[in-house]
């Protein structure tokens, strides 16, 4: 649909993907994975047999040992001690306030899982938290290239970027992704993991990402979502609530600065205090 446009061919800037829900996507696939959190993981019966099909990655298939096919734990899924020690690593960190939420909350150390995350829980975890806690729980082959996306997720979202770091960060995740291939199962490789490969031509196209993604987005909504007061018409709870918000902030203005509104359309207010408002 989109090739059909008249100005598709000399448009540089196709996609503006946003990194908060990639990342977020991203890191639900990874952890969910290398955790083996039924639901999640991309590590299922279904991924195995289709390796069975392909004649690929024979140490992944399933054990037919006994009469009953079973799907052994992965090298690159965490053992079940070592997955109760990462869950105990983290919901034992404390970040300093304002700089994330709680995530020790959506911990479940006997489920072997994490609920509730949002997105900037994930976008902290990925770039603080999982280096560090699955240095010593997985074999190093997979540890490194985590690492490296995980480094490559914190140069991307840097307030300042130079052009030989987005260079280098684009042959960075080529690299992460092989490295990935040779890891992971095929079915492990949804939309999301290869649109990270387009984030530093992006960058390089339209500059830092913090000038594009939906966080401040996202926070609107929110707030707009906590001033529904009558759930049978939300749009006019949200209306209301904005006008009343507008209004509070109108008469804020006029009182802090008199004659910065009013006297604007009476010609008496000064050219600056127009100008400020």
């Amino acid at each position: 649909m989109f090739f059909e446009l008249p100005y598709w061919s000399k448009l540089k800037l196709r996609h503006n993907l946003d990194v908060m829900h990639v990342e977020k996507n991203v890191f639900d696939t990874l952890v969910g994975t290398i955790l083996d959190i039924e639901g999640k993981t991309k590590d299922t019966i279904k991924a195995r047999l289709d390796l069975e099909r392909m004649g690929i990655r024979r140490g992944l298939w399933m054990n037919r040992d006994s009469d009953k096919a079973r799907r052994d734990l992965a090298f690159f899924s965490m053992k079940p001690n070592d997955k109760k020690e990462f869950l105990k690593f983290v919901s034992s960190v404390k970040f300093p306030d304002g700089y994330a939420s709680n995530i020790a909350r959506c911990v479940n150390i006997d489920g072997g899982k994490f609920t509730g995350l949002k997105s900037h829980d994930c976008h902290v975890f990925m770039q603080r938290l999982l280096p560090v806690g699955i240095r010593h729980l997985l074999p190093e082959d997979v540890v490194k290239p985590i690492m490296l996306l995980s480094r490559f997720f914190s140069q991307l979202k840097a307030k300042t970027l130079r052009r030989t770091d987005m260079f280098q960060l684009r042959h960075d995740i080529v690299q992460v992704l092989c490295k990935f291939e040779m890891i992971f199962p095929p079915a492990f490789f949804t939309s999301m993991i290869h649109v990270m490969v387009h984030f530093p031509e992006e960058a390089l196209l339209a500059g830092p990402v913090n000038y594009r993604w939906m966080y401040p987005i996202e926070r609107l909504l929110g707030e707009l979502k906590k001033s529904v007061r009558n759930r049978a018409k939300p749009e006019g709870s949200i209306i209301e609530a904005w006008v009343q918000y507008e209004s509070l902030t109108f008469c804020g203005i006029e009182e802090e600065h008199p004659g910065t509104v009013s006297s604007a359309e009476d010609g008496e207010g000064h050219p600056g205090d127009q100008q400020s408002y």
